[in-house]
C-alpha cells in the first residue's frame, strides 16, 4: 500500500519504511508525527481524495534534523560597470521514516506543540503589561527573572535593578509599580 501526502508545499509518494527528506518540521528526533493531508491511497483499491482522503493519515518517526546541500546563486551582469554577486544557502530539513499508513480511523492529532500557559496566569501574578513601555516580550523576560507582581518591582533598589540581566528595568516602572501595587 502507498499514499500520496502533502507537506511543505510538496507532494510525496510514500510506503511504510521509506525515509523522507522534507521541509523542517517542529519536532525532535525520536518523536512520532502524523500527516493528515493525504491526497491518495493506492493498493488493491485505490482511493483518490477530493482534495483529501477523509480519515486517512500517515504516521512517521523523526530521525534527525539536518541541513541540505549548499546551493550557490551567482549573478553577473554583462557589459561595462557591471556587478557580480554570489550568495549561498543551505535549507533546513527533517529526516522522517514512514512507520504506517492509516487508511481510515485516523484520529486527529493534537497540535504538535502544546500551548504553554501564560506566565501571568500564575497565582499571585499581576499583568505587567500595564506598566508603560512593558509589552509581551518584556513581560515574559521579567517573569523569567522572577518578577511576577507589582509589589516585587516596587521593592527593587538601584542595585537590584543593575543586577537584572534579562531585561533593562527602568526607574519609571518602579514608580508605576508602587502606584499599581497600592490598588
Amino acid at each position: 500500500m502507498f499514499a500520496v501526502l502533502k507537506t511543505g508545499g510538496k507532494q510525496y509518494k510514500v510506503q511504510a519504511g521509506d525515509i523522507l527528506r522534507i521541509e523542517k518540521l517542529a519536532a525532535d528526533a525520536g518523536e512520532t508525527i502524523q500527516f493528515d493531508e493525504v491526497l491518495m491511497l493506492g493498493g488493491d483499491t485505490p482511493v483518490v481524495g477530493a482534495p483529501l482522503v477523509d480519515g486517512a493519515a500517515v504516521k512517521a518517526e523523526v530521525i534527525d534534523q539536518i541541513k541540505g546541500e549548499k546551493l550557490i546563486h551567482f549573478v553577473k551582469r554583462r557589459r561595462k560597470h557591471s556587478s557580480k554577486r554570489t550568495k549561498g544557502h543551505r535549507q533546513k530539513l527533517t529526516l522522517a521514516k514512514i512507520t504506517e499508513i492509516l487508511a481510515s480511523g485516523a484520529t486527529k492529532a493534537a497540535p504538535k506543540v502544546a500551548p504553554k500557559a501564560a506566565p501571568a496566569a500564575a497565582a499571585g501574578a499581576d499583568d505587567l503589561t500595564q506598566l508603560t513601555g512593558v509589552g509581551p516580550a518584556a513581560s515574559k523576560k521579567l517573569v523569567e527573572a522572577g518578577l511576577t507582581s507589582f509589589a516585587q518591582i516596587a521593592a527593587l533598589s538601584a542595585d537590584d535593578i543593575a543586577g537584572i540581566d534579562a531585561v533593562k528595568v527602568k526607574p519609571e516602572w518602579v514608580a508605576q509599580a508602587k502606584d499599581l501595587a497600592k490598588g
